[in-house]
This record gives C-alpha cells, sequence and structure tokens, in this order.
C-alpha cells in the first residue's frame, strides 16, 4: 500500500521529513477494522509528532490521526461494522497512522460518518469533536442534557480546529452561553458564525473585555490554546467553584494558588487517553461520534473545513504541516484521495 511515513524527525522544510513509501498491507486481528482511507485532516498532534528530535525510526513511522473511509475487512471480534461501511474516526497515537493507503482502527472508537459529508468534510470533525465533547462533558462535567444551560463558557482559542467544532458542540448540546477568543477580522467573523454570543481579543487583557459584558467570572473555561500564556488569567476569571479544562501541557510549573483559593476544578483533556490505555470506557468515543454525526446529519452542527489538498502524498502533507504550524489556521485542513 501507498503510505507517507518518516524514518527521521525534521523541519517540515526538508523534503525528506515526510516521505512517500510503500508499506506491505495491514492484516485486521480482534477488534480491529482495515479501513480504506479517502481523506486525512492534519492537527497540532501531527506536528508535534514529527517536531525535529535525534531519534532515527528502525521502520516508517506514519502520522495521521483524523480520517474517513471505507471498511474492507474486520478482525474476528468485530461487532459493530462490516466491510462496505463508510466510517470516520481519530484513531490511537500509538499504532500506525492514517496517511496511508490502509489502516487498522479498533471498532471501539470509530463511527459510522455522517451521511451528508463527504469523504474529505467527514475527516476534518473526529479529534476535534472528540477533544471539546470529552473537555466539556467528561472532564469538567457539563450536562450534555442542558442542565447547565445559560452557564458561562470561555473558548480560548475558538477559531482553531477544536474551538470551532468547540463553539457548536457547546452551544447545541449544552446551551451554553459561549465567549469565544479570535483576533484577526476573518477569524472574528469565523467564530460570530459558529454561533459565539461573544468575541473577545487574545491579544489583549481578557478581564476589562469579560467586565465589559457586564461579567465579573466565567463558569467554565476550555483552552484550546495555550496554557501557560493564559494560565494566571484563567485563574483570575473562572468562578468560585467552576472549572478550567486545558489540552496544551505546560512548559513551567503552574502556580496553584488562584485556583485553590476558588475551589476550582482543574482537568486535562487529552482524546487518546481512551485508546491508549485500553480504558473500559473506550467505546465511548465510538458513542460520541455517532451522536455528533447525528447532529451533523440533523443540520444542527456544521462541517469546519476550511481547504483541501489532493492528492494524499508526501508533499501535500508537508504543505499541510507548514501551514499549521504558521499558527494562523482558521477551521480545519485536509488532504483528500490517492492516485
Amino acid at each position: 500500500m501507498k503510505a507517507v511515513a518518516l524514518t527521521r524527525y525534521l523541519p517540515i522544510a526538508d523534503p525528506e521529513s515526510l516521505v512517500d513509501v510503500t508499506l506491505p498491507d495491514p492484516a485486521p486481528t480482534g477488534h480491529d477494522l482495515l479501513v480504506r482511507v479517502a481523506a486525512v485532516s492534519v492537527n497540532p498532534v501531527d506536528t508535534k509528532q514529527r517536531a525535529p528530535s535525534a531519534k532515527v525510526e528502525a521502520q516508517p513511522r506514519v502520522l495521521g490521526w483524523d480520517a474517513a473511509g471505507t471498511v474492507v475487512g474486520v478482525g474476528p471480534e468485530v461487532r459493530l461494522f462490516k466491510p462496505g461501511d463508510e466510517v470516520y474516526y481519530a484513531g490511537d497515537v500509538t499504532r500506525q497512522g492514517s496517511n496511508s493507503e490502509l489502516q487498522l482502527v479498533d471498532e471501539r472508537i470509530v463511527a459510522r460518518k455522517p451521511r451528508t459529508l463527504d469523504f474529505a468534510q467527514a475527516a476534518a470533525i473526529p479529534l476535534t469533536a472528540i477533544t471539546a465533547w470529552e473537555c466539556y462533558f467528561d472532564r469538567m462535567k457539563i450536562d450534555p442534557g442542558g442542565a447547565h444551560r445559560g452557564a458561562t463558557l470561555l473558548i480560548i482559542g475558538g477559531a482553531g480546529g477544536v474551538g470551532s467544532i468547540g463553539i457548536q458542540i457547546a452551544k447545541v448540546v449544552a446551551g451554553l452561553k459561549v465567549i469565544a477568543t479570535a483576533s484577526r477580522p476573518e477569524t472574528v467573523a469565523w467564530v460570530k458564525d459558529l454561533g459565539a454570543d461573544h468575541v473577545v481579543d487574545h491579544s489583549q487583557p481578557l478581564r476589562p473585555q469579560i467586565e465589559a459584558l457586564g461579567l465579573k467570572s466565567v463558569d467554565y473555561i476550555a483552552n484550546f490554546n495555550d496554557t501557560d500564556r493564559y494560565w494566571e488569567q484563567m485563574g483570575d476569571l473562572v468562578a468560585p467553584q467552576g472549572a478550567v479544562c486545558m489540552i496544551v501541557g505546560s512548559k513551567g510549573p503552574l502556580a496553584q494558588d488562584a485556583v485553590r483559593g476558588k475551589s476550582v476544578t482543574v482537568c486535562w483533556e487529552l482524546m487518546f487517553t481512551r485508546p491508549r490505555f485500553k480504558t473500559p470506557d473506550m467505546i465511548e468515543q465510538h458513542r460520541l461520534l455517532t451522536r455528533v454525526a447525528e447532529l451533523i446529519d440533523a443540520g444542527r452542527i456544521r462541517c469546519t473545513l476550511r481547504e483541501t489538498l489532493r492528492p494524499i502524498n508526501a508533499a501535500n502533507l508537508r504543505a499541510a504541516h507548514a501551514k499549521l504550524e504558521s499558527g494562523r489556521m482558521v477551521g480545519k485542513l485536509v488532504v483528500a484521495g490517492w492516485t
């Protein structure tokens, strides 16, 4: 099968950072689906996993953790899918990724793709939707049934991939009042169009902007951007007994006095935790992706795809990584189709 892989960890400008290779076709066992990949999305995890280092892989390593495609084979323990099913998923960071014609993925973290989306559109959804969903409902314990309707949520990084789907999930599923950060006219317009009730500029101090909205604090904060940069402001802004969830690790120690004094719930979200550790509730990712697909097909959540490159090859994936590393991505970028 064709694939895009690496053996050395190099700057993305180096043509050897991602290369076209041919690998043996994998065979499904256990709960595995064998999926013929039609489209893949690029996320910060891809660039972080590819970041320059002295490490050398003995065998080509395939990146990619967002995909849509068709099931072409199943392991003996598979019960949820059959060959011919069109699926979407984010996968498992401990296994070979989706930048290959064929991929093995555990059925418990896969769902049928939204009927109303094509493969490229569907590939833009899984990782970001899982991240936002788990952040709100599993980590911060917001009620997906609407019991916290009207509570305030500050999303830091509103125009990025997670923020773009996260605004919609917070509004549609939980009924929250969403304040999203954005700084450029393009990103401000984007987050407003996705349903943000208010927009604040993350390049400026947040407290004066929050107070200008008539608020002294916010109930929940989802930081989908830089933990260190916003940690002090989050501790200041979060309400007593509120919650803060982050997806980006800190570079240094984080002072705890502000959040401790308010009895704030501080939590982290990593969507690879369930598949990586094979947790007993691993199938929740199948369930939540199924729910997201239903919301998309009902017209309540929209796709966040902004750009598609064709076909899937090393040159286009290098271009996608470079664009993501620029820090100016809005929504999602997908690479689709094989030649």
